[in-house]
This record gives C-alpha cells, sequence and structure tokens, in this order.
C-alpha cells in the first residue's frame, strides 16, 4: 500500500504544466479500433487509467508503440476478437467505449459492465438505447454486455433521456461507420467530447455539432489513420488552481484553454482568489479567509461534479456557512468524513452539503476514496497544520500525471511512500 506524506501550511509557488486530458485519453485510444490502420496520439497523459486502456486493446490484438512518455503509435489492423478482456475491462469505467468501437468497426461487441470510482448508480441504458435505436442486439447477462449487429448499423435519431457524456461518446462512435445520417439529441458538450469528435474527424469521420446539443453523423465507408494532439486535462487545471488557492500561493498554470475553465475561474474569483487570464496560461493569487459562496454541479457549461471535492476544500477555508449541491453524482460527498477528521463542518443531506468554515485545517491520516476526493485531500493537507497522510492513492494516480513531482516544484512537501506492511495491515483491518 502506497501513502502519500504532506507537510502542509507552506505556501505554493511557481509554474506547472497541464498534461493531457483524462477523460479525452480513455475515449480516443478504444474509438483508435475503427482505423484499419495507425493512428498516433500525442499529449496522453501517463496515468494508470491510460496504461489499462492500452493493455486491453493490445490484448485484442492492438499493435501498441510508445513513441515517448505522452505519444502512442496504435495499429488496429489485426484484432482478432471482438471480446475485451474481463478482469481489465471491470477495472475501468471508459472500458465501455470499447462496445461503441468495436461495434460500429466489427458489428459485435462484449465487454464486461464497467468499474471505475463508486459514485452511485451508473447505469449505462442511455448507451444501449443508442445502439438498439441504430441496429443492434444488445443483452446484458452475467456481467456481460454483448451487442451485435450483423446487417450493420443504420443511422437514426437518437434523444438521450438525460445528458450523458458516456452515452453521447459511445453512440458517436457507433456510429461513424453506420449507413446514413445519425443525429444525437440532448447530446453532452464537454470538451473532452469535441476532442473526440475532432479526433474522429482527423481520421476520417464526418461528424458536425460536436459541443452542442445535436451531433450530427453522417457515416463513412472507412476511418484511414493519422495523428492527433489531445486536449489538455480541466480537471487538473482546476486541481492545482483550488491547491494554489488553499496554499495561499502565487502559481502559473500552463498548457490549459482558458475558456474550458471559465466556470472554475469563475467560482474561484466569486471567492476571493485572483486569477489572471492569458492565451494559453492563468496566474492563480489568494490569500484567507476564503468568500463562503454557493455551488451547484451541473453538466457542462456548469461547475463539473469533478470539480466539487476540491472547491469543497476552499470552502471549509471560508468565513460563513456556504452550501454545495450535488447535480450529478448521488454519492460524491464521500470524501465528506476524511475532511471532517481534519476539522471540517459539514453536514450532508442527500445532495447538499453545508459548510461552516473554520480557521485552519489539521493535519490528520486520510484515505482516498476515488479520484476527485483523493485529490481534495491533496489540497486540504497542502492547506492544513501539520502532518496528512493520504493513503491508497492509486484512486489520485488513475487522473494525475506526476502529482507528487509537480507539486513538490512548487514548494509542496509532499513524499510518495510505500507503507510498510504492519502499518498497512493495521490501517487495513
Amino acid at each position: 500500500m502506497t501513502e502519500y506524506v504532506i507537510y502542509g501550511n507552506r505556501p505554493l509557488k511557481g509554474e506547472v504544466s497541464i498534461s493531457g486530458a483524462k477523460n479525452a485519453a480513455v475515449a480516443i485510444i478504444p474509438a483508435a479500433l475503427l482505423v484499419n490502420g495507425k493512428s498516433r496520439i500525442d499529449n496522453i497523459p501517463e496515468i494508470s487509467d491510460v496504461s489499462l486502456m492500452l493493455d486491453i486493446l493490445r490484448r485484442v490484438g492492438a499493435d501498441v508503440r510508445l513513441i515517448n512518455r505522452s505519444c502512442v503509435e496504435i495499429d488496429c489492423s489485426n484484432i482478432y476478437t471482438t471480446k475485451a478482456p474481463y478482469d481489465l475491462a471491470r477495472m475501468i469505467r471508459a472500458s465501455y467505449y470499447m462496445l461503441g468501437a468495436m461495434l460500429g468497426r466489427f458489428r459485435s461487441a462484449q465487454v464486461a459492465l464497467p468499474g471505475g470510482c463508486d459514485l452511485g448508480v451508473r447505469p449505462i441504458d442511455q448507451h444501449i438505447k443508442g445502439f438498439k435505436a441504430l441496429g443492434a442486439n444488445v443483452d446484458v447477462q452475467s456481467g456481460f454486455v454483448t451487442a451485435e449487429a450483423p446487417d450493420g448499423l443504420c443511422g437514426t435519431s437518437v434523444y438521450l433521456d438525460i445528458v450523458s457524456v458516456g452515452a453521447t461518446i459511445n453512440i458517436m462512435l457507433a456510429a461513424v461507420l453506420a449507413e446514413g445520417m445519425t443525429v444525437i439529441e440532448n447530446a453532452a458538450k464537454e470538451p473532452h467530447i469535441v476532442d473526440v469528435a475532432n479526433f474522429l474527424n482527423s481520421m476520417g469521420a464526418n461528424i458536425i455539432g460536436a459541443g452542442t446539443d445535436v451531433i450530427k453523423i453522417r457515416g463513412v465507408k472507412k476511418m484511414t489513420g493519422g495523428c492527433y494532439t489531445i486536449i489538455p486535462d480541466q480537471i487538473e487545471a482546476g486541481t492545482y488552481m483550488a491547491a494554489a488557492a488553499a496554499a495561499t500561493g502565487e502559481v502559473l498554470i500552463k498548457n490549459i484553454i482558458p475558456k474550458h475553465l471559465e466556470c472554475i475561474t469563475a467560482k474561484l474569483t466569486e471567492m476571493g482568489v485572483e486569477i489572471t487570464e492569458y492565451d494559453d496560461s492563468l496566474l492563480v493569487r489568494s490569500r484567507l479567509p476564503f468568500t463562503k459562496t454557493n455551488i451547484k454541479t451541473l453538466p457542462y457549461p456548469g461547475f463539473p461534479t469533478d470539480m466539487q471535492p476540491q472547491a469543497a476544500v476552499l470552502l471549509c477555508l471560508a468565513e460563513g456557512t456556504s452550501m454545495i449541491t450535488e447535480g450529478v453524482w448521488e454519492n460524491r460527498y464521500r470524501y465528506v468524513d476524511e475532511l471532517k477528521r481534519m476539522g471540517a463542518q459539514i453536514q450532508v443531506d442527500g445532495k447538499v452539503a453545508v459548510i461552516e468554515g473554520v480557521k485552519k485545517l489539521l493535519g490528520a491520516p486520510v484515505r482516498a476514496c476515488d479520484l476527485r476526493a483523493g485529490a481534495a485531500l491533496v489540497v486540504a493537507g497542502l492547506a492544513a497544520d501539520g502532518v496528512t497522510e493520504v493513503e491508497d492513492v492509486s484512486h489520485i494516480e488513475r487522473g494525475y500525471e506526476n502529482i507528487v513531482e509537480k507539486l513538490s516544484r512548487l514548494g509542496a512537501q509532499i513524499t510518495r511512500m510505500q507503507m510498510p506492511d504492519g502499518k498497512a495491515l493495521a490501517k487495513a483491518r
């Protein structure tokens, strides 16, 4: 078992460069299956979720070659199975993109029901609705989703009952090689949806409207190879903005698209954080205490649910009472008990968290229960007096490239340590 040990209450200063977007990468990698040839993908983040997706492609017959730490070449000319490996697919939520990609190209797919962070019920009914509308037969049984379209897929109109990022991307993947036009209405608008559409178009697809609530996909006969560069990670950038603010530092956050961060920038500015925007970077300065505010998470362009735990840490250090309403995932507040160990005063009632600001947080042993909760605890540890030990950091490393190294360069005193067997066993009990 590995943990981060953080000696807090040290201002962060310097520059940090943001890596490629996790949520784009884990969709674009399986999208490469649609190409009967080579795809070169640049600016991929060096994180465990990306490594897992690349391993899944290797196991179905793709030739995966790492050009360097941030560039991969994928050749899907010799795929020999449309059944994704169960042991890997069940470990990551994004494995369900194998369904759309394989169904689109090979007219058949079998993938285990996905895993990932436990954020409550996250059904894939909208994915299945889209596949069926395109003409596929879909069966969910014994932990697998099986989709088949022996006569091929045909373009159609699909109205999503809820705004779903995963379903929007998966239907888009299935439709690019279908016969005729597919229209997705009430589509999600997140930046990584636009990035996936741009990747597909660069490989020969014909997609318009990504980033709006109506996406139109005109099916093409084949996808050709090419090169593509993934966008910067909106949530990683937001997390470093929160870290710089919580630690009352001055940090230049580089390699970003400022427009993607507008919803985050607006709320941090409302809290009293000083943010200066440049062409592809932001300068973050702050001092305590923050100004109380209310936040409601919503699909893009609203405030992202993936930034909710990090924002909660800042509100713990605000004067007065703030409120967060979670509008996306029902189980997002699992981190609250861990923040309470550090002195936070938070009460949760259903989807609403009421946060009473405190003068300071205190270091404590805490546990990362999911990816963004873990990031929030790191942010809290940077701001806290004393020592914070964050365990189960494998969750954090699913989505943050070299977080210890990046924070250390900013002046944080943070170490990645292997816990002694006795200590790890005691904590497990």
